[in-house]
């Protein structure tokens, strides 16, 4: 009853009268869950503000510190990878090196930051009746607003790096889209896995660094008609069963040989970001009736 009125309350004080009712069993009614996601989205980018605020990362030098960061990243691998490659590297790898990097920081960012999003939220939980996917949607705009600022230092690299941009630029947009798709997905995965197994956020940075080595971000998917070293060819066969292979390619296509990008790594990269955010809904749907038991 308290949670009714509470909810009421603040329907009210939006000038509304609606109260949400959590399902019992299984997934909840879609069409109204998803109205109900869509009526209070307000309360996720307002969540996602107020962590910011609290990481100081709405500042000036928290900006700027977002953009350091993955550059330092940047720097030390190009280094690595040229050690290794004995100074053999092409002469626009730091740009393709700086725009992966980027690109699978805000994509593995979303998952990393959406792991602790239901069990740090466990008063709300327990207090609140609302679509728990709120949570997750709201650290995936978190780790979008992170990515912003890196965009801006990604087109100094490419003006200084390329010294051409074409309008298959332009492929960025639905490369964000689908990013942004594939990291909800994830974090709805990785939160409710969080709340039935508490070691998965220890685990999370692991398995994150491995993905970046499997991924085409250190080393570049080659050409058509160029000869494939045998740590790609070892690494491509992995690639169908990487759910980055594609949106990765196909960034370092548009971005890097500045064509449009091949329909293979187009169908990869929807393919699996449907697959993770169909999947990961359903799975946090399904048992998120349970979260505030176990929490």
């Amino acid at each position: 009853m308290s949670q009714a009125r509470s909810s009421i309350a603040e329907d009210e004080y939006f000038g509304e009268h609606h109260v949400y009712e959590p399902h019992r069993a299984g997934l909840p009614p879609l069409v109204p869950y998803f109205r109900e996601l869509w009526r209070r989205r307000g309360f996720a980018f307002e969540l996602a503000r107020t962590t910011m605020h609290a990481a100081n990362t709405d500042t000036v030098f928290g900006q700027l510190w977002l953009v350091i960061n993955p550059l330092l990243l940047s720097l030390v691998y190009y280094v690595m990878v040229d050690i290794i490659n004995g100074g053999k590297h092409p002469d626009n790898f730091f740009a393709t090196l700086t725009s992966g990097l980027f690109l699978y920081s805000f994509i593995t960012g979303a998952l990393s930051v959406g792991v602790s999003s239901v069990t740090s939220g466990g008063r709300l939980i327990l207090n609140t009746p609302f679509p728990k996917m709120l949570l997750t949607i709201s650290t995936t705009y978190t780790a979008f607003r992170r990515y912003l600022p890196t965009l801006v230092v990604y087109a100094v690299i490419h003006i200084f790096v390329i010294k051409s941009i074409t309008w298959n630029a332009l492929w960025l947009v639905p490369i964000l889209a689908l990013g942004t798709v594939m990291g909800l997905g994830l974090a709805n995965i990785f939160a409710t896995l969080q709340v039935y197994f508490r070691d998965t956020a220890s685990f999370l940075p692991y398995f994150i660094r491995i993905w970046l080595y499997l991924s085409p971000v250190l080393w570049t998917v080659p050409e058509v008609g160029q000869k494939a070293s045998h740590l790609q060819e070892v690494l491509l066969q992995t690639s169908p069963v990487n759910p980055l292979f594609g949106i990765l390619a196909m960034q370092g296509e548009v971005l890097i040989e500045g064509r449009p990008p091949s329909l293979g790594f187009v169908l990869h990269a929807v393919a699996w970001a449907l697959f993770l955010f169909v999947f990961g809904s359903w799975l946090l749907m399904s048992r998120e009736r349970e979260f505030a038991v176990r929490l």
